[in-house]
């Protein structure tokens, strides 16, 4: 009995031991595991390299790119769009509904949400931004507001009141319906601000960005480098690298020698020169966005000349865009038509670009004797954008071009910023100007492009001042019927009455490319080219 005693214990002893050694094994791979993910949630930085800064980080009072890259990443909206900007989904209102007349909004707000600087989300926080952005009179009202003006119709526009119905609650009633009005409150223009904030800082609030999205804003560098740095509060996915790094880098050669050292991990609006010189590189991936912009030529019509129509098509007659797409665009773009991009419904497939035919042209000059020909200028960026890889190259083909019947073109090439402010102000006779599209509906493209409503001086994105009382019944029409056949037809109308108007001249459709470094995953790309990048992750250096 004494030695099955010892026995047993013997076994006791040993099972007690192996559990231990068991339980030791698990805690040094949770250990291992915990240590692999603290280097990617904790220790990872995300750098992104670009060719032009930001302007500012108030989403509500800038319509550039650069600047709304930064600010989607900060903010959240009402509602906001899947990864690849196709399907609406709930973001700070967990649900909402619409009466039968389409008038009457409630939105449900999503609670224990909190801003970057401790203070709450609540429905009388939704209502304060509304009424910074919709009150010309409001002390907060400060800077220009376009995004609002030229989706809304004015200050307050088509919004004839919001107001909180209880702490989660809150109601927006329209003086008439609105179609793309859920579209509206994804764009990144309408991201929700802390009204402390907004109350400390005001005009400010671009140099000093507080919302509720999953990074938060750290610094802006005189060299122009932001840096964003993880939410750890972030009520939905929170970011899995801990900081998001923009630099700027102008110079070409030196941005993708940082991309194929490393340096930066993502370079996006890639010309065809760049492409060249990283295309075999086995650690970085190429991918390209879809054609979701349009770069164009607008005439402002209320110059002498640009106001005859006659002149304007033979402008358009002169531009021959084959080889425009070549010279300007390295062969990589597709010469535009009109101005919806062909994969938005609402395209107008029939509408085909004016001939290129230089003795027609000048047999319109002639008839509205202008055959002597005139001077203009044209005011052109200096920067690369988007759907202008290389402006001063397209200008110069557009000012040869023009020569050929007489009509002398002084370019003025001009900083983004300061071509964006004379823009806004009306302040050129002919203009290089692009749009990108925010979300997925012809009526931001047609309405903000050519609704004689963005023809206000200061709010302009209507650059050529065209007013047609045909195409703005339509496009008011299009914007109070929910039956997207019925909206299909009448933009299909629109496109063929501005084409026959000529107020500008769609050039090209560019399909922006992007070079990764193979260390980023869950990268997917946006048809706006506006991506919230809490979803990457990277790898080690080494893997």
């Amino acid at each position: 009995m004494k030695d099955l005693k010892w026995i047993s214990i013997g076994i006791l002893t040993a099972m007690i031991i192996y559990a231990l050694g068991h339980m030791v094994r698990e805690d040094a791979s949770n250990i291992m595991n915990s240590i692999t993910n603290r280097f990617s949630q904790e220790d990872s930085i995300l750098t992104i390299g670009r060719t032009n800064g930001s302007i500012a980080l108030d989403p509500a009072v800038v319509t550039d790119q650069e600047s709304l890259r930064v600010t989607v990443n900060i903010y959240d909206n009402l509602v906001t769009y899947d990864k690849t900007g196709v399907a609406l989904k709930p973001s700070l209102a967990e649900n909402w509904s619409v009466s039968e007349d389409g008038l009457v909004w409630h939105f449900t707000i999503r609670r224990n949400v909190v801003f970057h600087d401790g203070s709450k989300l609540d429905a009388d926080a939704v209502v304060f931004n509304f009424n910074r952005w919709m009150d010309a009179t409001s002390p907060y009202h400060a800077g220009r507001f376009i995004y609002w003006n030229m989706n809304f119709g004015g200050f307050p526009g088509i919004v004839e009141s919001v107001q909180s119905l209880s702490s989660d609650t809150v109601e927006i009633v329209l003086s008439k319906p609105y179609a793309p009005f859920l579209n509206t409150l994804a764009m990144p223009a309408f991201g929700i601000a802390s009204p402390e904030a907004i109350m400390k800082y005001n005009e400010d609030l671009k140099y000093k960005p507080v919302g509720t999205g999953p990074f938060i804003f750290k610094s802006w560098e005189e060299n122009g480098e932001i840096i964003l740095e993880r939410n750890n509060a972030y009520w939905s996915e929170k970011a899995k690298v801990s900081q998001l790094v923009f630099k700027t880098i102008s110079d070409p050669k030196e941005r993708i020698r940082q991309l194929k050292s490393g340096e930066i991990l993502i370079a996006d609006n890639l010309t065809y020169e760049d492409i060249s010189l990283i295309k075999n590189s086995e650690h970085i991936l190429l991918i390209n966005r879809s054609f979701f912009n349009v770069g164009y030529l607008a005439m402002n019509m209320n110059n002498e000349n640009l106001k005859i129509k006659a002149v304007r098509q033979a402008i358009s007659h002169v531009i021959d865009k084959k080889m425009l797409v070549q010279v300007a665009f390295d062969g990589s773009a597709r010469p535009a038509t009109t101005f919806v991009p062909p994969i938005l419904w609402g395209y107008n497939e029939s509408i085909k670009s004016a001939t290129f035919d230089i003795e027609f042209a000048k047999k319109l000059l002639n008839g509205v004797e202008k055959g002597d020909g005139f001077e203009i200028k044209l005011l052109v960026m200096e920067e690369p954008r988007t759907y202008f890889p290389k402006p001063a190259i397209l200008a110069r083909f557009i000012q040869e071009s023009l020569a050929g019947v007489n009509i002398k073109v002084t370019v003025e090439t001009r900083p983004w910023e300061e071509v964006l402010k004379r823009g806004q102000n009306g302040d050129y006779e002919m203009i290089l100007a692009g749009w990108n599209g925010d979300v997925a509906d012809p009526d931001n493209f047609l309405y903000n492009l050519f609704s004689s409503e963005n023809a206000v001086t200061g709010t302009i994105t209507n650059y050529a001042f065209y007013s047609n009382p045909q195409v703005d019944n339509l496009l008011r029409l299009s914007r109070q019927t929910t039956d997207q056949s019925f909206r299909n037809s009448i933009y299909r109308d629109i496109q063929e009455l501005v084409v026959r108007d000529t107020p500008a001249i769609p050039l090209v459709h560019t399909i922006p490319t992007i070079g990764i470094n193979r260390r980023v995953s869950g990268y997917v790309t946006n048809i706006s080219g506006l991506e919230p990048l809490n979803h990457i992750s990277l790898s080690k250096e080494d893997s």
